[in-house]
């Protein structure tokens, strides 16, 4: 009789709360309880930091202060089946009610009295939210009628979209994820704007249990959880018996993916420069970025432990960088992958050749088919010799510059001028490093002189863009920051016959012809080897060395870049 007594009065409490909450208090007396008790409803959630590339998808997110992968949620960009399971599931009069569903209150304070336990809260999904935003250890009638209070000024103060998408924003998925999206790409490894019947499911029943149900911690329980949404939306009508019986026999893997970490040194720069947005945007092509990732990881698999690789690709009429890699892997201590090899300034070899035969060209000093020496030579003490310590006897600029003689460069260096070089090369928005108070000499003609990657694709620009150097941007500069504009940096017929005598360079070995126009280049020591290559409109540099400016013997640009 006691047990009946007691389960009568837990009933009335229960059953009684949404009523004692909306009709015990006047409407002025609501009002003056909201003015004296606001809810804690910031104007926008602490999410974490985006950055996404030029199309939108997410390249590398960095967590919320608090340690946590949580993203904002725009409804629009959720799979309107989950959007609808979840709601049958846990708030079916979610469209119609102000906050408090007292039907399923009171079915909740029925279902205690007849168990002795709570079967099933009756909270809405804005009960639920004002639950996240508050905490409560205690399942008691005291935080159950907070819970009410705050549900219905949380009504009163957003629509119902915004408080869908709130709560898939703070909604628990277990460990560090909160919100379907950080959910989705760590269980699934891709953005909810599509999921199966069975992915839907899984998401809608985690946030009851989020540890207990963990893919990753617990399979069986999630399979179980998962199994029970579907077996509902059967008997609520939403899916037929052979669509949930399929949907129960899709596997999942039961592991957490590690969430998108693409073009690690350009979106850590990014949010270094912008350390309060929310969300950044670069130019970088998703896929783009991938693709160069995958090449340099298994280039410098294939060149030897502590070697780097570094690109950058670039288009070369907007100027818009479409891919970069700064190491092989950010992580990778023993390769300094944290250190971005796209800025580090460091010697060119022979690489601003082609510049050098295109000023002289402009000049008018050579042609193509013009006769060169490439013999020992001494320019006022400077004596230039090439590479492999041969010399060629009489060739054709043309030949001379396919063949990248030292030399002849040099003897055309000492006709137009360093310092004409060096101008033009600033007038494309790229000064070179020089030694403190040291004038341009012939030495930079043959890599004496500093310069970047992406200083290095910008003047290459030039040469594809015909004459026209673009200043390189990809997002991550800081805000209101001035990019160099087009710049004249050769003659239009200047620029063409270089191109017409680069893109006649001999493939590295083993590679087919592609139609590509490239340079490669070694530096002093065999410290650094590049290779730059355009077609029509894009530009790709290739840097491979040691962080640490060691000397790799056997490095060059045509063995080590150009295969690149």
């Amino acid at each position: 009789m006691k047990t009946s007594l007691k389960r009568v009065l837990r009933l009335l409490g229960y059953g009684a709360a949404g009523g004692s909450a909306l009709a015990g208090v006047s409407a002025g007396g609501f009002l003056a309880l909201d003015r004296a008790f606001p809810p804690p409803l910031p104007a926008s959630l602490t999410v974490s930091t985006e950055v996404v590339d030029r199309d939108g998808q997410l390249l590398r997110a960095f967590a919320t202060p608090e340690g946590r992968w949580r993203f904002a949620v725009d409804l629009d960009a959720v799979d309107r089946s989950f959007v609808d399971m979840l709601i049958a599931y846990e708030d079916k009069r979610f469209w119609d009610h102000d906050g408090v569903d007292v039907i399923a209150l009171g079915r909740a304070a029925v279902q205690f009295a007849g168990n002795g336990r709570i079967v099933s809260g009756g909270s809405t999904l804005s009960m639920q939210l004002a639950r996240l935003m508050e905490p409560r250890e205690n399942r008691t009638i005291g935080a159950k009628l907070r819970q009410i209070f705050r549900a219905v000024q949380i009504e009163q103060r957003l629509s119902k979209r915004e408080i869908l998408e709130r709560y898939l924003t703070l909604a628990p998925y277990g460990g560090n994820l909160e919100g379907v999206r950080a959910a989705s790409l760590a269980y699934f490894g891709k953005e909810p704007r599509r999921l199966t019947v069975s992915e839907a499911a899984l998401l809608v029943a985690l946030p009851q249990l989020p540890e207990r149900r963990r893919p990753d911690r617990n399979p069986e329980g999630a399979r179980k959880a998962r199994d029970r949404v579907l077996a509902r939306m059967v008997t609520a009508g939403r899916l037929d018996a052979a669509e949930a019986a399929r949907a129960a026999t899709e596997e999942f893997v039961a592991a957490r993916r590690p969430l998108p970490a693409l073009a690690a040194h350009t979106t850590a720069t990014a949010l270094a420069n912008q350390p309060f947005a929310s969300r950044l945007q670069l130019t970088i092509d998703r896929r783009a970025q991938e693709g160069l990732e995958a090449v340099a990881r298994d280039a410098a698999t294939k060149l030897g432990p502590k070697l780097s690789v570094a690109l950058v690709v670039a288009d070369a009429r907007s100027g818009e960088i479409l891919g970069a890699v700064g190491s092989a892997d950010y992580f990778d201590s023993g390769r300094s992958g944290w250190i971005d090899m796209t800025r580090a300034v460091r010697s060119p070899g022979s690489t601003l050749k082609p510049f050098i035969y295109g000023l002289a060209m402009e000049e008018g000093l050579v042609a193509q088919e013009t006769m060169i020496e490439d013999r020992p030579a001494d320019f006022s003490g400077y004596r230039p010799r090439n590479f492999d310590m041969s010399y060629q006897g009489d060739v054709t600029v043309r030949q001379a510059l396919q063949l990248s003689l030292n030399v002849p460069a040099i003897r055309l260096l000492d006709a137009v001028g360093p310092a004409r070089l060096t101008a033009r090369f600033r007038q494309a928005g790229v000064t070179l490093k020089l030694p403190p108070g040291e004038a341009p000499g012939l030495a930079i003609g043959l890599g004496g002189v500093g310069v970047s990657l992406r200083d290095l694709v910008q003047l290459y620009t030039g040469l594809a863009n015909r004459g026209r150097a673009i200043g390189l941007r990809d997002g991550s500069e800081p805000a209101g920051a001035t990019i160099a504009t087009a710049a004249t940096m050769l003659s239009a017929e200047a620029a063409w016959q270089i191109a017409d005598i680069l893109v006649g360079v001999k493939p590295p070995e083993g590679a087919a012809a592609r139609g590509i126009a490239y340079k490669t280049g070694t530096s002093y020591g065999y410290r650094d080897a590049w290779s730059v290559g355009y077609d029509g409109r894009h530009v790709l540099g290739v840097w491979v060395g040691r962080a640490d400016a060691g000397a790799v013997p056997g490095l060059s640009g045509y063995a080590s870049a150009a295969p690149i």
